[in-house]
């Protein structure tokens, strides 16, 4: 058994005694260095912070309040030590902005790409979006920081993303499970085989019949989970759970209280994160999670979870997008015929479907402008809707905004 590095095997004691050990000096570094942290750790004696105890006991800073604190202050909530380093500035739906450096690996995703079987000399064919948003980036750069060749294909355009495969004949795939399912599908209908031998599938779940349909076509298929503020926080290698990065601190907190959980519990991701050109300091995903007893059989000793059990909060991901409370709100707004509204969220297929109730006033049931609105949620969420029209009071009064019935 080989490993993208040596951290992957030292202790778990080592491992927590080198991170914590260096806690309170970064920590020191993104309050001097940082505008925001300046202000978050005003009163704070950050160099006293050093045990996953006293970490505890510092604020959350919560993805979903990242779209007002940007707006306060552009481009990065002035949480940017030096915007000079700053290679690419992209922007996810929200909107949140994020960076990236030209930094070797800045994501982070090498680890995942090798524990996924990838390495020097290998093509992958990258399906994840290389416009506004950095999956694609986030994918290229752990690809390449394996040795791989990295065909930047996107998402979409099927056809010629299976004329590239057969000409290139790339033996890797990195993109969404459903896509992946999409192309082997279509390539079936061209009776076409498909070259890819390795996938490493993120931004969605890897359900069992999309599993099972990769196992059938020969494809090792294994998943990462990462995001477009942290990069990689934990990918998989056996089937076992998913391994946590090295150079990040997780914690699991119970969503309410933000007090840990204990081991087995469903807590809300939350993540350190030392990079100092993007110091996020308890961080916390909007995820859900669970940690596992012991550590995976490949031999690698970090910490494992279960992968995504939900969200905290409404906020949902489809397609490996997130779709935000605040942007259905948006929608409502631009349609001043739509009295109440809900994005009900589901999969057919193995593909994410979108569709949006609108309530409106009997008198207005047939002077609703259908496209007009689904133009509005393609702007507003870079997704595809449904909208369907409903009568006035159809609609439970529970506050749901987002309903994913996945």
């Amino acid at each position: 058994m080989s490993f993208y590095c040596a951290q992957e095997q030292q202790s778990m004691a080592l491992r927590e005694s080198t991170l914590l050990s260096g806690l309170s000096d970064f920590l020191s570094f993104a309050k001097d260095s940082s505008v925001y942290y300046q202000q978050l750790f005003a009163d704070i004696d950050v160099s006293q912070i050093d045990s996953r105890a006293s970490l505890a006991s510092l604020p959350i800073t919560r993805k979903s309040d990242l779209i007002k604190l940007q707006a306060a202050a552009m481009p990065f909530a002035g949480m940017v030590p030096n915007m000079v380093n700053i290679g690419r500035v992209f922007q996810s739906p929200g909107p949140i902005y994020e960076p990236e450096t030209d930094e070797h690996d800045w994501w982070r995703m090498g680890q995942a790409f090798f524990a996924a079987g990838f390495r020097e000399g290998d093509m992958v064919q990258n399906c994840l979006s290389y416009h506004l948003t950095p999956g694609g980036f986030i994918m290229d750069s752990g690809a390449r920081a394996c040795g791989c060749s990295v065909i930047p294909a996107g998402p979409g355009q099927t056809e010629l993303q299976l004329d590239m495969a057969k000409n290139l004949k790339p033996n890797g795939y990195c993109g969404t499970p459903s896509f992946l399912k999409i192309l082997l599908d279509k390539a079936k209908d061209r009776q076409q085989n498909l070259p890819f031998k390795k996938a490493l599938v993120t931004g969605e779940a890897l359900t069992p019949s999309l599993k099972s349909a990769f196992i059938e076509a020969d494809i090792e298929v294994k998943q990462a989970y990462a995001t477009a503020d942290i990069g990689l926080i934990a990918f998989e290698s056996s089937d076992d759970g998913l391994i946590v990065a090295e150079d990040i601190i997780l914690e699991l907190v119970r969503p309410g209280t933000l007090m840990p959980v204990d081991v087995g519990e469903v807590g809300e991701v939350v993540i350190t994160s030392f990079n100092p050109s993007y110091p996020l300091i308890r961080f916390a995903t909007g995820d859900l999670s669970a940690q596992l007893e012991g550590s995976s059989t490949c031999g690698r000793s970090n910490i494992r979870i279960k992968g995504w059990l939900g969200r905290a909060d409404q906020t949902t991901k489809v397609k490996g997008l997130f779709v935000h409370p605040e942007q259905v709100e948006q929608i409502r707004v631009q349609h001043n015929i739509i009295q109440r509204l809900r994005m009900v969220v589901s999969r057919d297929n193995d593909n994410d479907k979108m569709c949006l109730l609108c309530e409106v006033a009997e008198t207005a049931l047939n002077s609703v402008d259908v496209s007009a609105i689904k133009q509005t949620i393609r702007a507003v969420t870079q997704l595809s809707a449904e909208v369907s029209i409903e009568p006035l009071g159809s609609l439970p009064k529970d506050g749901i905004v987002i309903e994913d019935r996945r």
